[in-house]
């Protein structure tokens, strides 16, 4: 029996998968993805319902032949196993432009060391080049385009998640989708974690590529538990994390890769206006001998052209060049596209953001007002748990990042974290590894919206990472012991919620007078049960419904001051800030005492 998925069949329908899954949900049938695969029954049943519905299928894929599905290039036999993957913060890739026309997807490829990251770029970049006119030098810009079917990927090839989260704290979110690059012949390794982490807090949707299938030791079941360890649950175990079995070495499934990123591009509706405001970011930038500054800028939004006044930060000055991945020289940039950017003044950094500007006095007035704002201040003092909640009116969620010496280390302090209870508070552990606190560690933690900290066990921070911390305001704990560790992030977790009190009843008064005094209305009261404390708080009853609560101000038996009168004795109570009282009003006495959360 065969089986369809839910893409292949908008294609049939000549639909996006988008519509159908929403048109699918209508007729109740919720839930589908658009890499679901459907029995044949099912299929049937698909099309049957589709077509009572009378949906124009025909007349919606001429009026939007751009989002119609592109025809697999491979056999549905031969297609691994994918889904479309959840992220943070859902299936769809942030996209900042809901409107124009749709742009190529901008994806990062990250994962851990001799994975094959690069073979893959390279796999990618040698068969699917979307400029490959004779002649054409392709040089290294660190982001170049390929194409399947006519639509265009854009790849960022940037060394790692350390320049992928870099980039985010500089404010530049540029990548849509990531691809995670797991060895089918290693698994899950360190790096690996690192980068799920870093893409997790990027909230962008991740597609896993199953790298090295070709190799004789491969154990594609392994990467499959290993990843559902960590959250990412495939398809076949009825999740929702895509995965794609590749080769980069021999080129196998490179297509079905390519076709799973403009599938979740698609489900994401990324667009962008050309002729709207300029959304730039430089992903890398350098020196060139006898070109000056050049840096490398991928456009999400507007068009960057030649002779535009530009700033990114310190860096200004009016675009003399743009060279495109395959080294041409080109007029303008438009959404999705990545070129070298020459004319700054200076070498700006990496994940700036890119303005345009009206003339070369602007130009110069907000770089150097970006100069005056970078300048080094005084280093601020090293912040606790204290220090970061005492800034912080209401905290809902403390992130860890938490590194330690070893990994049964790494597992007892993790287990601990996640055991503590603290009314109020949310703790949730962003990264967790094996080694000491490094600069990438604080950098993740900087870009996150939450509070965060870093925190290490039996492990010590780079001068780097500490030197980031205080720039940064990231509290840096680190800990030899463990029972030290929890403790500390235990209590100032409760200190930040305050004092625990219970009431405790002290006795019932009755108000069968009242005086008046320069200092207030005085009840004369009969204390029917228990006692009255002067450092007592009362609530006041009247027809058994409470009308104040507050202190007492003054209590008094005949002509002096008490500090309390017992049961069956009668008394004056002045009940501060209150002179309402009434006779036949109930007096109860009760204390606040504060206990241990």
């Amino acid at each position: 029996m065969s089986k369809k998925r839910i893409y292949e069949i908008a294609r049939e329908l000549e639909i996006s998968s988008k519509e159908l899954i929403a048109k699918l949900e209508e007729m109740g049938m919720p839930g589908l993805k658009a890499a679901n695969s459907v029995e044949d029954e099912e299929y049937a049943l698909i099309v049957h319902l589709y077509e009572d519905e009378g949906a124009p299928a025909e007349t919606e894929a001429k009026a939007e032949p751009a989002e119609a599905e592109p025809a697999p290039t491979a056999d549905a036999s031969s297609t691994p196993e994918v889904a479309v993957s959840a992220s943070a913060k859902g299936s769809a890739p942030p996209s900042t432009s809901v409107s124009g026309d749709l742009r190529p997807p901008i994806v990062s490829v990250l994962g851990h060391i001799d994975h094959g990251k690069t073979t893959l770029l390279d796999a990618i970049r040698e068969s699917h080049l979307a400029s490959k006119e004779a002649g054409g030098i392709t040089q290294g810009i660190a982001a170049y385009q390929a194409e399947l079917n006519g639509r265009k990927i854009t790849f960022v090839d940037t060394p790692g998640h350390k320049a992928f989260t870099g980039m985010r704290a500089r404010g530049a979110q540029v990548t849509d989708i990531a691809i995670l690059v797991v060895a089918a012949d290693d698994g899950v390794m360190a790096q690996t974690v690192e980068a799920i982490d870093h893409i997790k807090a990027a909230g962008v949707p991740m597609i896993v590529a199953i790298n090295k299938i070709d190799k004789a030791n491969a154990d594609i079941s392994k990467v499959i538990n290993d990843l559902a360890q960590h959250g990412l649950m495939p398809e076949a175990w009825g999740g929702d994390t895509i995965t794609v079995e590749v080769s980069a070495l021999a080129g196998q499934n490179i297509d079905e890769l390519l076709e799973m990123i403009l599938l979740v591009a698609e489900m994401g509706d990324l667009r962008a206006d050309a002729k709207g405001e300029l959304e730039a970011a430089i992903i890398e930038s350098h020196l060139a001998t006898g070109q000056g500054p050049v840096a490398t800028a991928i456009i999400r939004n507007g068009t960057l052209r030649t002779k535009d006044w530009v700033v990114a930060g310190t860096a200004y000055g009016r675009v003399k060049a743009l060279i495109d991945d395959a080294g041409h020289r080109v007029n303008e940039a438009t959404p999705g596209e990545a070129v070298s950017v020459l004319g700054f003044c200076e070498v700006p950094e990496v994940g700036m953001q890119i303005e345009r500007v009206k003339n070369q006095g602007q130009a110069k007035k907000q770089a150097q007002e970006a100069g005056r704002a970078k300048r080094p201040q005084a280093a601020p003092k090293a912040r606790t748990l204290d220090d970061l909640f005492a800034e912080q009116v209401e905290v809902a969620k403390l992130k860890v990042i938490l590194k330690a010496a070893s990994t049964g280390g790494l597992e007892a302090a993790r287990r601990e974290i996640a055991g503590l209870d603290v009314e109020g508070i949310e703790v949730e552990i962003l990264l967790s590894g094996v080694g000491g606190i490094s600069e990438s560690d604080i950098v993740l933690a900087s870009t996150v919206q939450e509070e965060c900290m870093a925190v290490g066990f039996g492990v010590s921070a780079d001068s780097k990472a500490v030197k980031l911390a205080e720039r940064e305001g990231i509290p840096l704990l680190l800990y030899d012991i463990i029972y030290d560790l929890v403790d500390e992030i235990e209590s100032a977790l409760k200190r930040q919620l305050g004092p625990a009190y219970v009431e405790t009843s002290l006795g019932i008064a009755e108000v069968r007078d009242t005086f008046k005094a320069p200092s207030g209305v005085i009840a004369g009261c009969y204390v029917a049960d228990g006692r009255v404390e002067r450092r007592g708080q009362v609530r006041v009853m009247r027809n058994g419904s409470e009308i104040f609560v507050g202190e007492i101000a003054s209590l008094r038996r005949f002509e002096d001051d008490v500090r309390e009168v017992q049961a069956d004795r009668e008394c004056g109570i002045r009940i501060r800030d209150f002179n309402d009282v009434q006779i036949g009003d109930r007096l109860e006495i009760f204390v606040l005492e504060e206990v241990e959360r």
